[in-house]
């Protein structure tokens, strides 16, 4: 299907996206990588574009010519980041978007892929597509979910008006695998605790109390769910997690035994421990054969080992909120 055709993926070089480029190159596409980190270990068969998706410019010219455009780009942060700048967030994920569609339009893509995000539910046990429209996005997640959701509802708009059945959505839940954003200052739970971890920090400090449980997917799973929902050319929003619930203190316990010492955890219960549960339902993906193949011990695992072994030289990576390359 993507044997010689020109792709676009923005946010290539990023965790997700250096898989699904993989990807692409197994089937013989010609890839196109858009982002702002440069294309460390990457195939030297892309075609790399250093630019800035705020400027509408960049998008015109980088989307010309091209058949199908995976868009990725987004700001990953963790909870506290998102409550303490949401400017920072909410503003670029919203000109990413409106930008790459536009764009998208006028070159007369043949399909347009939208990575949204677990974050634009409410607060839920088990987490439906259909019902997202029925409520808000949680407070621990509310600039980040309505900037997805604001781009959720541009695709459904530029399908309406310019081409029904052109636009897929996916719904990433918690991800995780090498290449993830391993800043301790800004990092999910499980890049920061394994950054912090191998960095030597005893006793390793978990915030909340451990009882959150979330839904996490390995960073391959959500490549190969994409590039199934774009061959399938599905067209309702669809979830990609594992659609089991792990908690967090599950998780702080398997990276503090994977340690190559003894690393024992204490709770900040000082600090916000976010929503208490969040998993999603994941029929709608499994009904197109789509399920994870990584469980998330072989995962974390596997992150850990790709840590070590690039002892974090490969982590210089744009800085959305400092506007500099964080670094080590």
């Amino acid at each position: 299907m993507f044997k010689n055709k020109n792709i676009l993926v923005t946010g290539g070089s990023g965790m997700i996206g250096r898989q699904l480029v993989s990807l692409l190159l197994s089937d013989d596409a010609n890839v196109h990588v858009a982002d702002l980190n440069k294309p460390v270990n990457m195939s030297n068969s892309i075609n790399f574009h250093n630019i800035d998706l705020k400027d509408f410019s960049n998008c015109k010219e980088i989307c010309n010519g091209m058949d199908y455009v995976f868009n990725l780009v987004g700001i990953k942060c963790s909870p506290q980041v998102c409550l303490e700048r949401p400017a920072d967030i909410m503003g670029p994920m919203l000109q990413f978007n409106t930008n790459m569609l536009e764009a998208a339009m006028l070159a007369n893509v043949k399909w347009y892929l939208y990575t949204s995000t677990v974050g634009v539910y409410e607060p839920a046990e088990v987490l439906y597509e259909d019902d997202v429209w029925k409520t808000q996005p949680s407070r621990n997640d509310w600039y980040g979910g309505w900037a997805k959701r604001m781009g959720e509802l541009q695709c459904q708009a530029y399908e309406k008006q310019f081409g029904k059945g052109k636009c897929s959505i996916v719904r990433p839940a918690n991800v995780y695998g090498p290449y993830d954003n391993f800043d301790p200052e800004n990092a999910m739970v499980i890049p920061s605790l394994i950054n912090r971890g191998m960095s030597g920090e005893r006793p390793l400090s978990v915030w909340g109390d451990g009882s959150p449980i979330r839904d996490f997917i390995y960073t391959d799973d959500v490549a190969d769910g994409m590039l199934e929902v774009v061959k399938q050319g599905y067209n309702k929003p669809i979830n990609l997690g594992s659609g089991k619930g792990v908690s967090i203190k599950e998780i702080a316990t398997s990276i503090a035994n994977k340690m190559p010492d003894k690393c024992e955890i204490i709770w900040d219960t000082s600090k916000p421990a976010g929503d208490v549960k969040r998993i999603m339902n994941t029929e709608r993906a499994e009904s197109i054969g789509i399920k994870p193949k990584i469980s998330l011990d072989e995962g974390i695992e596997t992150t850990i080992k790709w840590y070590n072994k690039f002892n974090n030289k490969d982590l210089n990576r744009y800085n959305a909120f400092t506007d500099k390359l964080y670094t080590k």
